[in-house]
């Protein structure tokens, strides 16, 4: 799910200030602690070769986010795919994978227990594991 900035209503619109508000924007019940994230990605840079493994071949952690720059698309278990772009807020649902169209950098808020598994895994595939 994805929407860009000047798509989501201001609440408060005064001058010298704007609040835009996107209510119901992905779920995070049962999750604790949360992670805030900054990642560069570079053009072609796809993540799916490294989630070999997990359920589905998928990231299974949901990711609230923000794109500084750049351009992904996003594919989902289910078969769909998404391009998110700068300026979009995103929230990606546990089974998704991305490749970057575009240097991209994106800004991620992450559940921290969930997300941080992935990233071991990852960081396995690399073969800089633990």
């Amino acid at each position: 799910m994805k929407i860009q900035m000047n798509d989501i209503p201001a609440k408060i619109d005064i001058p010298g200030a704007k609040a835009r508000v996107k209510t119901g924007f992905g779920d995070a019940t049962g999750f604790s602690k949360m992670n805030g994230e900054y990642f560069s990605l570079g053009k072609g840079a796809d993540i799916g070769p490294l989630l070999q493994g997990l359920e589905a071949n998928l990231c299974q952690c949901p990711h609230w986010g923000h794109v500084l720059k750049g351009k992904l698309t996003v594919s989902y278990g289910d078969g769909t795919q998404e391009v998110v772009s700068t300026d979009d807020l995103f929230y990606w649902p546990p089974g998704h994978t991305i490749v970057a169209n575009e240097d991209t950098d994106i800004v991620l808020f992450s559940p921290q227990e969930e997300h941080c598994m992935v990233m071991d895994h990852m960081l396995e595939k690399l073969g800089k594991g633990r």
